[in-house]
């Protein structure tokens, strides 16, 4: 059963009780919360997840909770608890998902050592994944949201997650976080989308995510082979250009842009080089969100096989 099927009432009980357990590919999660208001924000944007038994060891715990004090009454406030120990800023009580999201990303971020995490999104198609690493601002998230509803298989919009026994790529799937005017850009793109609630006035702006697909979170288990690296950055009023960049350039980039390549010291470098050595590396500057896509589309399939 997946959260779509669940009772409202059923879910609410359950992130009060025991939380919500979900697998999302290379970590596990537990969602707790005495917010009413999450239970149906979840069942849309989690729509394709099935949850886990209550007893299921998870990677990362977190508690959304109300602000404790006079900030339950006044300027009501919701915290974000992770692994008991609060570790973020409150937010206003009415955005209580954003700062859930954020939470999760930084909760995955700083506790899921095993693997090499890079700032990225992830697709994949026919086998071969295709990695978009950027700095936030870039223009990162639409595109990944655009390639995910053009027959790309989502692995993640913010990990780039690299197995470091053999640099292949894992899904950490969960929504893509849409900011600003890119939320009526893929809205326009692909009308069928699952997107959910806009939360306004939130430090990064307006926020709405898309749910991911039923079919990528049934492969949240299959891995794929790195074939392109392209470092996209979003440019209004511009063209497409997709330039090759050479391996050593892209390696530099990608440590920086690592959450943990400091942390993983030689096994990060090793897999790393291994990454690269699979994989063609362009970057990419764009300003019509189709012609990305297709030049994208164009590139994977001169690739070859």
């Amino acid at each position: 059963m997946s959260l779509a099927d669940l009772d409202v009432a059923a879910l609410r009980e359950q992130l009060v009780v025991e939380g919500l357990a979900l697998d999302c590919g290379a970590a596990r999660i537990r969602i707790r919360s005495d917010l009413p208001e999450l239970a149906p924000l979840l069942r849309i944007l989690y729509r394709a997840f099935a949850p886990l038994p209550a007893a299921a060891g998870c990677d990362v715990s977190v508690r959304l909770r109300r602000g404790r004090g006079l900030r339950r009454w006044l300027r009501p406030q919701v915290e974000l608890v992770i692994d008991g120990a609060r570790e973020l800023e409150p937010f206003p009580r009415d955005t209580p998902l954003p700062l859930l999201e954020w939470g999760l990303n930084y909760a995955l971020a700083s506790r899921l050592t095993c693997h090499l995490l890079l700032h990225a999104g992830a697709v994949e198609r026919g086998g071969r994944a295709v990695l978009l690493p950027a700095m936030p601002g870039a223009g990162k998230s639409t595109l990944t949201a655009a390639l995910a509803l053009r027959g790309f298989r989502l692995l993640s919009d913010e990990f780039g997650v690299v197995r470091l026994t053999d640099a292949q790529l894992l899904p950490l799937l969960r929504p893509v976080a849409l900011k600003n005017e890119s939320i009526d850009v893929i809205a326009r793109f692909a009308p069928e989308a699952v997107i959910g609630p806009r939360f306004p006035k939130t430090h990064k702006g307006t926020v709405a995510h898309l749910a991911p697909r039923t079919e990528d979170v049934a492969a949240c288990h299959r891995p794929a082979q790195p074939s392109l690296v392209i470092f996209p950055r979003f440019a209004a009023g511009h063209g497409v250009e997709l330039e090759p960049l050479p391996r050593a350039r892209a390696f530099a980039r990608l440590a920086v842009n690592s959450f943990n390549y400091e942390f993983l010291g030689p096994d990060a470098f090793d897999a790393l080089g291994r990454l690269l050595a699979s994989a063609s590396c362009y970057q990419l500057v764009y300003g019509d969100l189709q012609a990305a896509v297709a030049a994208i589309q164009r590139r994977l399939a001169a690739e070859g096989p």
